[in-house]
């Protein structure tokens, strides 16, 4: 496990919060309140049975606790690399402590720092008049809904476990089978909830993917969709009607700000529930193990799509029995971010495009092959980054399909695990190419890719100079 910093006052702090004397809780664990009374002033070291006791006592994980704890001090880290805050960069160690000794005061720099990188969104966005009149009223508001959703899955490390045991249960509570899933899932609606499944033929005036009538309860898809659309549908529809209960518990418990994120946050739990369905966990994990993570041979075996099986890889960490811990993310042609979850501490772009160094952008030059990449980030993580193209909707000349690119990934560390680590040499340097977030807020001096300086440093403009890269700044070569 990892270690665990300021640890008597953190006990100190769930304890008050349940409620409890130091009495109270020491009977509670069998061991005497003084010996409890040095445990929460850091004065008595922790045995493995103590421990095992607290956790029990207190109904928490302790391992988990302490990666939460890695996690956001890696991210504290990340935030105080910018070149807003000067000085000597402040040893990890020291982040560790101001984490464990004051959780939300961290969470709340992070969302300090968010906001900052919002204002410097809206003053680009002024400089360069790239926007309306309402749009601009709307970068001054509180932090978007879609980013408070994203946000809450990551504080939850892509894992919402009370979904996905329900998931599970219900898979093999009635049966259902791979191979037929979106029939046997039409069916337990129909059962359970008189819910009729009717196909209805899109077209420029109904583009919906699902529409349910509770009236008439009747649940409409559209036509032609795929299986594994259908089924993520109607799996999708059961999340709502059945365990409808379960999601709002979850949206309670989300901290989420305004009714627009609640209401967004409840899709994408029931979208999260979907998933879990089509492929339940400790089945879907242990044939990911089996195969080594060989998407297209998952993707096979549980009837889903490239996609489906990517999204459902990265939510794949389940207190004591994890999977590798991927990154996942999909991406227009233009470089727009339409989805992005993380399991990992890979960070993706919020201001602007991406990298243009990232393999996510090649794979629309290679439709359909899977392209393989070791790529580090500024903060000097390592990664294996898989990317591919899919296509969505189409069927008719007057609407073509949609192009995306879907790119998952995981820390060098886990690489040999996967089977697209064949015939990479992880330990070759030369082989790893260096990216960042985005062009506005990488410091790299020597990418000769660069789109934009980035908005951190000074340019330096001399005439009789002409340089490889872009642009020139402080500290950069140029």
């Amino acid at each position: 496990m990892k270690q665990l910093i300021n640890f008597g006052s953190r006990i100190r702090k769930l304890r008050d919060q349940r409620g409890l004397t130091q009495a109270a809780l020491a009977e509670k664990m069998i061991i005497s309140p003084s010996y409890l009374n040095q445990i929460e002033s850091n004065a008595r070291p922790l045995n493995k049975r103590v421990l095992q006791k607290l956790e029990k006592a207190l109904g928490i994980d302790f391992t988990e606790w302490a990666e939460n704890e890695e996690r956001r001090a890696s991210q504290l880290r990340s935030v105080l690399n910018d070149s807003l805050f000067h000085g000597n960069e402040i040893p990890l160690h020291e982040l560790r402590d101001a984490v464990s000794a004051s959780p939300r005061m961290a969470e709340r720099f992070l969302q300090l720092f968010q906001a900052h990188q919002r204002l410097q969104a809206d003053y680009q966005t002024l400089a360069e008049s790239i926007a309306g009149e309402e749009r601009i009223k709307a970068l001054h508001g509180a932090q978007f809904p879609y980013e408070e959703v994203r946000d809450f899955f990551y504080r939850r490390n892509n894992h919402i476990e009370a979904l996905d045991h329900a998931a599970e249960q219900l898979f093999h509570a009635e049966e259902f089978s791979p191979d037929d899933l979106s029939s046997d899932l039409a069916s337990y609606l129909q059962r359970t909830h008189g819910v009729q499944i009717r196909l209805a033929e899109s077209g420029p005036e109904n583009q919906l993917k699902r529409c349910y009538d509770p009236t008439a309860k009747i649940l409409y898809l559209a036509k032609p969709s795929t299986p594994s659309r259908r089924a993520f549908q109607i799996a999708n529809q059961i999340a709502l009607l059945v365990f409808g209960n379960a999601i709002d518990e979850e949206i309670e418990n989300a901290d989420l700000a305004n009714t627009s994120a609640r209401a967004l946050g409840r899709l994408a739990l029931a979208n999260y529930f979907a998933g879990a369905l089509l492929m339940p966990y400790t089945r879907f994990l242990e044939d990911a193990r089996r195969l080594r993570y060989d998407i297209e041979r998952l993707s096979g075996l549980y009837g889903t799509s490239f996609e489906q099986v990517c999204h459902r890889l990265s939510t794949l960490q389940r207190p004591h029995n994890k999977g590798v811990p991927f990154y996942f993310i999909r991406v227009d042609m233009a470089g727009n971010i339409s989805k992005r979850q993380s399991a990992t501490s890979f960070h993706f772009a919020r201001l602007g495009g991406v990298c243009p160094l990232w393999n996510i952008h090649a794979a629309f030059s290679s439709p359909g092959k899977l392209l393989t990449q070791l790529a580090r980030m500024p903060d000097g993580k390592t990664y294996l980054c898989l990317a591919r193209t899919i296509y969505e909707g189409g069927g008719s000349y007057l609407r073509p399909q949609r192009k995306f690119a879907i790119g998952l990934g995981c820390e060098i560390t886990h690489a040999p695990q996967l089977v697209y680590s064949t015939g990479l040499d992880l330990a070759d340097a030369d082989a790893i190419e260096p990216i960042g977030i985005s062009c506005r807020v990488c410091d790299r001096p020597d990418c000769s890719q660069r789109a934009f300086p980035p908005i951190s440093r000074r340019l330096q403009i001399d005439e009789n100079r002409c340089s490889l890269f872009p642009y020139a700044f402080d500290g950069s070569e140029g």
